[in-house]
């Protein structure tokens, strides 16, 4: 991990920010399954219901614009959604629908979207701990991305959806030009979302190793994570909590099976014996 580029532009936001201004409903806490550590690997797959996949609302008509001329189209009606001045800054980002496609096929499979945060630098340094010769993840440096769970509050739940309904061509026009000419961008949003869901709550400090010029995660069921969720981990399990419940209402809300989607997994490490 290094920390200064990958945590600074923590390309998690993306999603996060954008999948709520393109999709989201409203806030809810999902149940707790409390279980042993289970890495992404290990997880069953998750299958997309074929009726979610084709599923879009027939109330909404798709905008009548060019890709290349959709950024003050989006932009005006992504404003309508908050009143928050941090999220009018950062939808000023140029080419809004192939950030947002780049970033959720990035995190469909597993990699770090940084290359598409380029909107969103956090105040503040990764900072560690050290207790009793153990170093650990900072968790005053949770605090950093607290911004994101205000902005997330402060967004209009049914207008989040009909913008949604309304770029999905869009959105699918920018997902052809990254080289998937016949594949259905929205079973690539469910498989993003997948991925984010089935990052592990970690409630307890998270132990760090240094590995050459770079910390690790410890714990040999994190470091197995993929970077996309290892980035999720850093924001916090507060964050994490309100990031996941916010994703299962959002999948849920553009037609996808809650029985579909993973359950929440706490992890606990193993005891040493």
């Amino acid at each position: 991990m290094d920390e200064n580029k990958k945590i600074i532009r923590t390309g998690l936001v993306v999603l996060f920010i954008l999948i709520v201004a393109f999709a989201a409903y409203y806030f809810f806490t999902a149940g707790n399954e409390k279980t042993g550590a289970v890495p992404a690997s290990t997880l069953s797959p998750q299958k997309l219901p074929e009726e979610a996949a084709g599923k879009e609302s027939k109330d909404v008509a798709a905008l009548a614009v060019e890709l290349d001329k959709s950024d003050p189209t989006v932009r005006d009606l992504a404003a309508e959604l908050s009143t928050n001045p941090t999220f009018a800054l950062w939808i000023k980002s140029k080419g809004l629908v192939r950030k947002f496609v780049a970033a959720v096929d990035n995190i469909a499979n597993g990699q770090s979207p940084s290359p598409q945060a380029d909107f969103f630098v956090p105040a503040g340094k990764f900072k560690t701990i050290v207790r009793n010769g153990q170093t650990y993840l900072d968790p005053s440096s949770f605090e950093r991305y607290n911004i994101v769970a205000d902005v997330f509050d402060s967004l209009s739940t049914s207008g989040c959806a009909r913008l949604y309904a309304g770029s999905r061509m869009l959105l699918q026009q920018a997902y052809r030009e990254l080289g998937y000419p016949r594949e259905d961008f929205h079973k690539t949003l469910f498989r993003a979302v997948v991925e984010i869901l089935k990052t592990p709550l970690v409630e307890e400090p998270i132990p760090l190793e240094m590995r050459v010029a770079s910390y690790a995660m410890a714990d040999p069921k994190l470091e197995e994570l993929s970077p996309a969720q290892k980035h999720l981990l850093r924001m916090g399990p507060e964050n994490v909590q309100l990031i996941q419940a916010k994703l299962r209402e959002v999948a849920m809300a553009i037609g996808f099976s809650e029985n579909q989607l993973p359950r929440q997994i706490i992890f606990t490490p193993e005891k040493k014996k």
